[in-house]
């Protein structure tokens, strides 16, 4: 292999030792100027997995078909299709299969938790969450402090960065739970920062919120599909997560939830009902009296979306083939040759706000300009790379592993070079 990093041919003899380079053809890539985009936007929505297609199809003929009878006689019968993700959720957040289902969108998962796992009194009645959280995360916890008549000003406690820093420091989480733990309801952070790509060390904060005598909760958007978790064993009590963007299951796409089992065993946990969420050997009977299934699929409250649950289903078959931890050892070296080569940029004004540590951050980093940074965002949008860009000067590049390359990267590095002082 040639040493000099900074060259095309590094690039590519790096995708060649890459294992699972050949994944990058399972997905559909986006066109500019006629050719591939180089995609770097899976942060926001997933590439497309070439078999969607067959998985939509197959459930229209079903459809079309059985009619109703498909409930029962399609190949994946629709009665019981939240059954076909258990097993790979379950993998994939670290959980027993019992605390794990597929069902609604996330912010309607979250405030659906919420209202099982936000009981405040006058005593405990704060929330601690990040600042700079994705805003519905910030609507949510307003709304859910005044929907049991509390000022959101008073009740939310937002945790923030120390002044000329980009990150959250874990001893200032720590501070903040201790300092209020006379008043602590829940803690709800996001697995990943939106923004940042900060990685939280998410055990410890369950274990900070555990003893101050308070729930903690995650949402997992930019966690689930990135990072390895293990939601069970680090006895988080609760947690919600899209499927589009690393998950690559669609705009819109079905959302999931876990449970910690020891709330789902718990007759006394509150959850508001629906159909589906009980119990699947006297659904049927349509009698009153909830009966919860006894696992986190009682908080079902309709039955499945078969349609849009479809792409989610063929986009795990792929996770379910690779495995998080060979996705996690790639995302390590891609995004260190991400870094290594942007910080050698010497034309252009920006620092990444992504945490340097590795094991702080996904594979997102978050690039900071001080001039130029629409200019540069314009520039590789002309030259065929799709990123993201977040006011007022932010550019958010994620390669992904299961479809970005090492000359994806290397690519980005030379467009970004080309751009004058």
């Amino acid at each position: 292999m040639t040493g000099n990093k900074f060259s095309i041919e590094y690039a590519k003899e790096m995708d060649d030792a890459d294992k699972l380079s050949s994944y990058r053809s399972r997905f559909f890539h986006p066109q500019l100027h006629n050719k591939d985009a180089i995609y770097l936007c899976g942060n926001s929505l997933g590439l497309q997995p070439k078999t969607v297609k067959s998985f939509y199809e197959q459930e229209l003929n079903d459809w079309a078909k059985y009619g109703v009878e498909g409930h029962f006689e399609a190949k994946r019968p629709w009665f019981s299709y939240h059954h076909f993700f258990t097993k790979s959720l379950a993998k994939l957040v670290g959980a027993k299969e019992t605390e794990v289902v597929a069902m609604n969108s996330l912010t309607v998962n979250l405030h659906l938790l919420m209202l099982s796992f936000y009981r405040p009194t006058k005593q405990r009645y704060k929330i601690i969450m990040e600042a700079g959280a994705f805003p519905s995360d910030m609507y949510a916890m307003e709304t859910q402090a005044q929907l049991h008549g509390f000022n959101p000003e008073d009740a939310v406690i937002e945790i923030g960065p120390r002044k000329g820093e980009h990150t959250i420091r874990i001893e200032d989480i720590e501070a903040t739970i201790k300092k209020h733990k006379k008043n602590l309801a829940v803690v709800v952070f996001g697995g990943v920062n939106y923004y940042t790509g900060q990685f939280f060390d998410m055990k410890k904060i369950v274990e900070l919120t555990h003893e101050a005598g308070a729930i903690c909760g995650f949402d997992l958007a930019h966690a689930v599909g990135n990072k390895v978790l293990h939601l069970h064993d680090w006895k988080v009590d609760f947690a919600c997560w899209c499927s589009y963007k690393y998950l690559n299951s669609g705009p819109g796409a079905v959302g999931g939830i876990f449970v910690n089992e020891k709330h789902v065993k718990n007759k006394d946990t509150f959850r508001l009902a629906g159909w589906w969420g009980h119990d699947e050997k006297t659904r049927f009977k349509m009698k009153k009296g909830f009966k919860p299934t006894k696992t986190a699929e009682s908080w079902q409250m309709s039955n499945a979306q078969v349609l849009n649950m479809a792409a989610h289903r063929a986009s795990l078959d792929i996770f379910d083939e690779v495995g998080m931890d060979k996705l996690a050892e790639k995302s390590l070296a891609l995004t260190a040759y991400a870094e290594m080569l942007l910080l050698s940029l010497k034309n252009l004004k920006f620092e990444i706000i992504t945490p340097s540590n590795p094991l702080e951050r996904g594979c997102q980093l978050s690039l900071l300009f001080k001039s130029k940074g629409r200019e540069v965002f314009e520039k590789l949008q002309s030259k065929g790379v799709i990123a993201d860009w977040r006011e007022p000067n932010v550019i958010r590049i994620a390669p992904v592993p299961m479809y970005n390359s090492f000359e994806d990267v290397y690519t980005l590095y030379e467009i970004m070079k080309s751009v004058k002082k």
